[in-house]
């Protein structure tokens, strides 16, 4: 795994700025990034909250580059994302009137406890356009690590990916079902690289992509033949996990828990397994093909 320094100039007009929030699913930290090459800068994704190292960073970035903020886009709620917009807006780091723009959650309150009341979030929508000098990026939904992820594109192949793909593992998403659809539509728009929300820069990222699509259906099938081989037991998830995912470390067990759990749940829509549950807790079972 390639070191990521705290600030990188990546392109004359893309600056990467680490979270300094370093752990097991966010890898070496937040990748964010400032956007153009004039007074006013996009910033995608602002890393956790209360982190002063990051703030530092950022206003020794914006100090040297004699800018501001005027528009923060963060590509999903998770706090690992949206914390340091409190840490930002209404600072000298941003614009009096600098908005903050996020998509709209469909599973459930689209409400961040890291952003205060005070702070308004606007709405993204699907192929909306930012333009600053040096730069201009669109929007593209891509549900699927959670429902309201996006990614963002631009005009010369660079795409910026949040959490759907990441620069080193694989990345863990909320349903399966959705998540493929949108690795088919990154898929469809074929960037040249990859900036992602944790990890290196993606070089040659339709291979990427590819294997990011090969490995889940690989997955699924590895977890069909476990139960397969396993009929007339009664299983979960983590059952799954200790021969499946073997050669995972263990401390990352509950993250691939997580997404056998949505492997299941799409087998189990599929007829392939069979769903029960005893004392709040769910089990699985494979189900045999109906011999015709």
């Amino acid at each position: 795994m390639a070191l990521i320094p705290p600030v990188t100039r990546l392109t004359a007009s893309i600056i990467r700025i680490l979270g300094c929030n370093p752990g097991p699913m966010t890898l070496q930290g937040t990748n964010t990034y400032l956007l153009g090459n004039g007074k006013k800068r996009i910033l995608i994704d602002t890393g956790d909250e209360n982190v002063p190292q990051y703030i530092e960073h950022l206003n020794g970035v914006l100090r040297q580059e004699q800018a501001s903020i005027s528009t923060i886009i963060l590509t999903h709620w998770h706090h690992d994302h949206v914390g340091g917009v409190k840490d930002i807006v209404g600072t000298q780091l941003a614009d009096k009137d600098c908005q903050v723009f996020k998509f709209r959650r469909s599973d459930a309150s689209d409400v961040c406890p890291e952003i205060p009341g005070h702070i308004t979030v606007q709405r993204l929508e699907d192929s909306q356009e930012f333009a600053v000098d040096g730069a201009k990026v669109r929007i593209v939904h891509t549900p699927g690590h959670t429902t309201d992820h996006v990614v963002l594109t631009t005009d010369d192949g660079t795409l910026f990916s949040g959490d759907c793909i990441l620069g080193e593992g694989t990345a863990v998403f909320e349903d399966l079902f959705d998540y493929m659809r949108s690795l088919d539509k990154i898929l469809k728009i074929r960037p040249d690289r990859i900036y992602p929300g944790h990890g290196n820069v993606i070089d040659e990222p339709v291979g990427k992509i590819e294997y990011y699509i090969n490995h889940r259906n690989q997955r699924e099938q590895q977890i069909l033949q476990f139960f397969s081989q396993r009929p007339g037991q009664r299983l979960q998830p983590m059952d799954v996990v200790k021969v499946v995912y073997k050669e995972t470390p263990e401390q990352l067990w509950p993250a691939a828990a997580y997404n056998v759990e949505h492997h299941l749940s799409k087998l189990t829509k599929e007829h392939k397994l069979r769903l029960s549950e005893q004392n709040e807790e769910k089990f699985y079972e494979y189900q045999p093909s109906s011999a015709l």
